[in-house]
């Protein structure tokens, strides 16, 4: 599974819109979505989208509270 595809279902998982996510990391909604398209997040940047969706990062997956790894 691809970053993109990572966070995409993380996303989802979460409950959060992509838009909603972005504002919520301090990114416009269309610079998180060319970052998205381009795989040009780093895992900094990870590590604060799962802050951000109520997850753990480890680098190249998301792990919420109840154990559901993407």
């Amino acid at each position: 599974m691809s970053k993109e595809q990572k966070i995409k279902a993380a996303t989802a998982y979460s409950g959060l819109s992509q838009a909603a996510l972005a504002r919520n990391i301090g990114m416009t909604p269309a610079n998180f979505n060319q970052k998205l398209k381009k795989d040009t997040f780093t895992d900094d940047e990870l590590k604060v989208i799962a802050d951000a969706l109520g997850a753990k990062f480890e680098p190249c997956a998301f792990i919420f509270p109840d154990g559901t790894k993407i």
